[in-house]
């Protein structure tokens, strides 16, 4: 850990940023299950709030992996390290006045809220995209649940490693049975009635 940094406040700071901006930062954090649909309602609210000329960037699970977290694996050591990175960066990206939206199963409770407490108040909006497990072996977009029964995959979420929901989310988008576009429409009237966009 580094003992002998400081951080720097520069001129150009968030509230600049914002004002150019012409809308609040904040981190939209979506999490659920595998194949309960939250980087496909995370990419419809992105579109929506691009088309509102709003300025976004979402970071999805497997893109981050591919790249900064290439090295880890699925163990839970592994998956709290993810979370802790995304977190991080998540905190950089709100900082320079700029809504991002996450996509991560992120399974564990005690990791969204150690990422909710890198953030000032008001700026960790968790979404909790709430779809059955049987929907979500239904859906299976990659055949993920279907290795995992087998035991090609191990510590998956939903089958042998564990998912804590959300005990207070912000939104609660109950994805069964509803449209991907109603799903992203409850997160944007949640941006427009709380004052961010």
């Amino acid at each position: 850990m580094a003992s002998n940094t400081v951080w720097h406040a520069h001129k150009v700071c968030r509230d600049s940023r914002e004002i150019l901006n012409d809308h609040k930062a904040c981190l939209l954090w979506f999490t659920g299950l595998s194949g309960s649909g939250k980087s496909t309602v995370a990419g419809l609210v992105e579109e929506k709030l691009h088309e509102m000329g709003k300025r976004t960037y979402l970071l999805d699970g497997d893109n981050v992996r591919n790249g900064m977290n290439r090295d880890l694996g699925f163990t839970d050591s592994d998956r709290v390290e993810n979370i802790r990175r995304i977190g991080e960066m998540s905190r950089l990206f709100v900082d320079a006045g700029i809504i991002t939206l996450s996509a991560f199963i992120s399974p564990f409770r005690s990791e969204r809220r150690s990422v909710r407490e890198l953030m000032p108040e008001g700026d960790f909006i968790e979404v909790f995209v709430d779809s059955p497990l049987a929907t979500c072996e239904q859906r299976d977009p990659k055949g993920l649940y279907q290795r995992a029964r087998q035991g090609e995959i191990q510590n998956f979420t939903g089958i042998d490693s564990p998912y804590e929901t959300p005990e207070q989310p912000e939104i609660h988008v109950i994805n069964n049975g509803i449209t991907p576009e109603e799903a992203a429409n409850t997160v944007i009237d949640y941006l427009l009635t709380h004052g961010y966009i």
